[in-house]
């Protein structure tokens, strides 16, 4: 049996796969410390043919103690950018070099070689080369797409022309930061500066990070609405939808509230769970409208809990102070005073203890991602649905994490509940 650490390193990752086939990095006791460089997630890639996924993601590491039913709880303590450009934008498909998914069976249109291994030559959409016949090779385009450099000190960052992003094509893995074992090819080779001079705030977090699914899937592909695309398709990752349901975990989720600070509570579907993380982003808005975000590569430190009987489907999220929703942020010492005053007032003596609860809500569209996001903070709470509407509505809010179907559903919840939950200590911890 493997031993189990107090602090685990990981710095191999899985090649575009998550489940139960990719081989363990180490086992960490609950409580324990996991430290990773992740690098660059979608684009990088996504040109890459070899990868059968959108992302590169760790090695998973089993947490001692977790069993399935349970759930693993992540205090992010470190989210922090290493890469010093990327670049990004709205993708197009290149027909005939892919069979169903670009991201996950791409093959070279001229020798007909399914993932193949390739190299970069020169700059530009034409950069990736099939290390069989030489043809490019690359299923991917710009539809708009621009390079950004970042300044990590200052949490800044700027496009830049076509001149400054071909200067830094030409040492794209310096400047991209792309740790010793990752395999992918920098998406900076192809310097695409449609945006020029944009000055934006940098604010990182984790767009891939959970527990493993039940079964092997794309690592881009393990949420609802991604994982759609997997359903009755003609590569070797073919799903229903019962077994999409029953296998994902729902890591895949590009909510940019998944941050340094933020804990995250997370299904157990294997023993040991299987933590991982990727997909790192320096910015993003409420809602990855693009299709893709500034995707850097960074570090990354973990804290794991095992918390017992607590069978969720997907992940909970209790965000920073700062990333809550108005309407669901604690009300502060003036605030429950006016409360008590009115409750007095009308002879209200009762007042709800509660506290924030975020449910990460995916499905094929917005539609369906919501009523998920709704379903589950109603089965795992025990309130009733009709209640959960009402409360996400006047102590809560519903957010878009991605299109087509990632949300958020925050709400303040009663800590009776969240007690019986067996995460009282940890909503106390992050808010009180």
């Amino acid at each position: 049996m493997a031993s189990v650490r107090d602090e685990v390193g990981v710095y191999e990752y899985s090649g575009g796969i998550v489940g139960p086939g990719i081989a363990p990095a180490a086992t960490v006791r609950s409580g324990g410390i996991i430290r990773t460089g992740t690098p660059p997630g979608c684009w990088g890639p996504m040109i890459t043919p070899k990868f059968q996924g959108g992302h590169e993601v760790t090695r998973p590491v089993m947490v001692e103690g977790a069993e399935i039913g349970d759930a693993i709880a992540i205090r992010l303590r470190k989210v922090q950018v290493t890469s010093l450009a990327t670049s990004s934008g709205v993708m197009e498909f290149v027909d005939g070099r892919y069979v169903g998914d670009p991201f996950v069976a791409k093959l070279c249109s001229v020798c007909g070689t399914t993932r193949p291994s390739s190299h970069i030559e020169g700059i530009g959409d034409s950069a990736v080369h099939c290390d069989n016949c030489g043809a490019e090779v690359n299923a991917f385009r710009f539809g708009n797409g621009y390079v950004i450099v970042l300044d990590r000190e200052n949490k800044v960052s700027l496009t830049v022309n076509k001149e400054v992003a071909e200067r830094l094509a030409a040492d794209a893995k310096v400047y991209a930061a792309i740790p010793e074992h990752s395999d992918q090819h920098s998406i900076l080779s192809l310097a695409r500066a449609d945006i020029s001079g944009l000055a934006a705030r940098m604010r990182p977090f984790l767009g891939n990070i959970g527990t493993i699914p039940s079964r092997d899937l794309p690592d881009s592909h393990n949420a609802g609405d991604f994982g759609s695309f997997l359903l009755g398709a003609p590569h070797g990752y073919s799903f229903t939808q019962e077994e999409l349901d029953q296998h994902k975990t729902d890591g895949h989720m590009d909510t940019n509230s998944v941050r340094e600070g933020a804990i995250l509570i997370c299904p157990v579907k294997v023993p040991g769970g299987g933590v991982y993380m990727g997909d790192m982003h320096a910015q993003q808005g409420n809602g990855e409208i693009a299709g893709h975000a500034t995707d850097v590569a960074g570090e990354v430190e973990l804290q794991v809990e095992v918390i017992k009987g607590l069978a969720i489907d997907g992940p909970i999220l209790l965000q920073t102070l700062d990333d809550l929703p108005f309407l669901a942020r604690p009300m502060d010492a003036a605030e429950q005073v006016a409360v008590k005053a009115l409750g007095a007032k009308y002879g209200q003596s009762e007042i709800e203890d509660n506290a924030p609860i975020t449910f990460i809500g995916t499905g094929a569209n917005l539609n369906d991602a919501t009523k998920n996001g709704l379903d589950r903070a109603s089965k795992i709470t025990g309130i009733a649905y009709d209640e959960v509407l009402n409360r996400a509505t006047i102590v809560g809010s519903i957010e878009i994490s991605r299109l087509p179907g990632v949300v958020r559903v925050t709400f303040l919840c009663p800590k009776a509940i969240l007690a019986r939950m067996g995460i009282l200590h940890l909503v106390q911890e992050q808010y009180d």
